[in-house]
């Protein structure tokens, strides 16, 4: 069993800024990566960010200099920093876990989801 606990969703005005924060807990061994997506009402999920165990981070083009993900891996948690918020962004976000279990075994996981409304 393995949790997510998202939390940092919000309304906040454009130009504003936002922390996601997404703690991992549960049957883990190892983590590969952890990550953001989004989901805005009648649009695909798409990636937002993700980060590898080593550091190695990846943005979408469209939060490129905005956003910054980090990852706390004595925590098993990972932020997602926002800043300089436009309308665009709003929707719910998700957060990805892909990890090796105690058991040997490799998933890919998501968290409930978070809402970031952007807005005046």
């Amino acid at each position: 069993q393995v949790q997510l606990v998202e939390s940092g969703g919000d309304l906040v005005q454009p130009g504003g800024s936002l922390r996601l924060s997404c703690a991992a807990s549960g049957s883990i061994l190892s983590i590969y990566s952890m990550g953001w997506y989004r989901q805005a009402p009648g649009k695909q999920r798409e990636l937002v960010a993700t980060i590898t165990s080593s550091g190695t981070t990846n943005y979408a083009d469209s939060v490129k200099g905005r956003f910054t993900i980090s990852r706390d891996n004595a925590k098993n948690t990972v932020y997602l920093q926002m800043n300089s918020l436009k309308p665009e962004d709003t929707a719910v976000y998700y957060c990805n876990l892909f990890y090796r279990s105690t058991r040997f075994y490799d998933y890919d996981y998501w968290g409930q989801g978070t809402q970031v409304t952007v807005s005046s």
